[in-house]
């Protein structure tokens, strides 16, 4: 006996059997008990959602000599003769590899004979989106008014690429993607049905790896099988589809919250090793860090059980919100870039090392949070003192030292040297509240690099901390138009500094305050 894969064993024949799709079904079963059957209907959706197995279920309910409550009795000679494939009133086709004019062109034609055997001569055209321009404006006429006796189903899984001809001529049903619950529940189904054993863990990893699609979990369950043993946990899923081990992932996690380089990539040499996929490692990566962030923001987490709960528990606390949110972010990012490289390891490598990298409690949010401050014209003090507002009018009141320096010429002269044009510039920072990206300016100076590029010199060298204001987009965004303006022109700006960086780990945003002479203490 021919051995059938286990989603064409259990497709659904009846529309109770579909799983994930009640509205739609229900919509199709009213329609096919009132006998207000369109004469046209498109089905769409993600893969292995169920649109092909309603298409067949909709032809036979149709053409089903005895229907109960809108559903085919498959016990009947139309039903049986559609189960077998052979009943040449219904046709399907799959337009990936009947697209041309031709192929149209002879459905055309056959619509003018009436059915042989069913009421109805019903056409399914699978991933219609695949149809040449010729292909469709051919069917058109055909599917606007067909004859009483033929009925269209379109399947697809990219509406969007149909014309809007079409699509108007049609009644639209979106198929959408199917719970992990539900999928569960079938596969619950499908296991007691076929004598196997499995575990609720490894139906929830079946689940999730099938991304809303039944038949990719039918797959994923068959390929548990080909070992010829009936039992699956989820250890054997993990192994079969390329998922690295929990305590592996664990393990990586915590190293970049420990920022240890060193373990971190013995980790992932052993998962290399054992053959897992760089794809894969990442996502899992990036699974296991949104399930750490959503587990801090709600205390609610599934498919781990207490013992991995427990080592989650501790790994959250070494993490803010932000920094979970930007390590899933920059894998995000890796994992994208990986696609479009030959040298995977090595991008894999240096990106897990960019994570590992020591992160001062998001020190961008620290000076965006300050520049507002500075801008909304107040700071906070200590907490041993009472709060005060300091406006920026009083700031320059009571500060003729900061008003003063650096002590240059301002001049509005557009002919002017560069140095009284940057002299504008760093004055129209001041003015205008940019005290951060103020301060990191002062003794510098411009060169002309180019007529396109205009060179900010750093004879002091450039700090860390300065290093990490400067080289946000705003503030070059903010620096090129002040530039441009200034000169008459569309200008670029490039940083040029002769000496190595400051070290200067005591470098704080107390210490900016301080090189500005503003009375006031900063604190988070």
């Amino acid at each position: 006996m021919n051995y059938t894969a286990l989603y064409r064993k259990f497709r659904p024949t009846k529309f109770s059997e579909i799983v994930g799709q009640d509205n739609i079904t229900k919509t199709l079963r009213n329609q096919i008990m009132s006998n207000r059957i369109g004469h046209a209907y498109l089905f769409s959706g993600g893969r292995g959602t169920g649109k092909t197995t309603a298409a067949k279920v909709m032809s036979r309910a149709i053409n089903c000599l005895n229907p109960i409550d809108g559903e085919p009795c498959n016990e009947c000679e139309i039903c049986k003769a559609a189960l077998s494939g052979g009943l040449t009133d219904i046709v399907e086709m799959d337009a990936a590899s009947n697209n041309s004019v031709e192929d149209i062109r002879s459905i055309r034609d056959e619509v003018n004979f009436l059915p042989t055997l069913a009421k109805y001569r019903v056409y399914i055209i699978d991933e219609v989106h695949m149809l040449s321009t010729g292909a469709f404006n051919a069917l058109l006429k055909t599917l606007e008014e067909p004859p009483s006796h033929v009925k269209f189903i379109l399947a697809t899984t990219e509406p969007q690429k149909l014309p809007a001809t079409i699509l108007s001529r049609c009644q639209r049903f979106d198929f959408k993607r199917i719970s992990n619950d539900n999928i569960k529940k079938r596969l619950k189904f499908v296991c007691d049905e076929s004598n196997i054993n499995i575990t609720d863990e490894a139906m929830e990893i079946i689940a999730v790896l099938a991304e809303g699609a039944m038949r990719d979990a039918l797959s994923i369950l068959e390929r548990c099988l080909q070992d010829g043993e009936n039992n699956i946990d989820d250890k054997k899923i993990k192994e079969l589809v390329g998922i690295p081990k929990t305590e592996y992932i664990e393990k990586i996690v915590e190293g970049i919250s420990d920022n240890d380089v060193e373990n971190v990539l013995k980790m992932t040499e052993i998962i290399l090793e054992e053959g897992k996929d760089i794809n894969n490692i990442v996502w899992e990566i990036i699974k296991y860090v949104k399930d750490l962030l959503l587990y801090k923001t709600t205390n609610k987490l599934s498919m781990y059980n207490e013992e991995q709960l427990n080592k989650i528990r501790q790994l959250i606390n070494k993490f803010s919100k932000d920094r979970l949110m930007n390590i899933i972010y920059d894998l995000s990012k890796l994992e994208n870039d990986i696609k479009f490289t030959t040298q995977k390891n090595i991008m894999f490598q240096v990106g897990i090392i960019k994570l590992c990298k020591e992160e001062r409690e998001d020190l961008e949010t620290r000076i965006d949070k300050l520049e507002k401050q500075i801008i909304n014209g107040y700071v906070k003090q200590s907490s041993n003192e009472t709060k005060k507002e300091i406006k920026n009018t009083n700031i320059k009141d009571s500060n003729s030292d900061l008003n003063t320096r650096p002590k240059k010429v301002i001049n509005n002269n557009v002919n002017g040297n560069l140095s009284e044009k940057w002299s504008n510039i760093l004055s129209n920072l001041k003015q205008n509240g940019k005290i951060i990206l103020y301060t990191n300016l002062v003794n510098t100076n411009i060169q002309e690099i180019n007529d396109m590029t205009i060179g900010i010199n750093f004879p002091n060298g450039m700090t860390p901390f300065g290093k990490t204001v400067l080289e946000k987009k705003e503030n070059i965004s903010e620096l090129s138009k002040l530039i441009s303006i200034e000169l008459g022109k569309e200008m670029q700006i490039k940083y040029i500094s002769n000496k190595k960086p400051v070290e200067n780990h005591n470098n704080t945003l107390e210490e900016i305050a301080s090189s500005i002479d503003l009375p006031i203490n900063i604190i988070d």
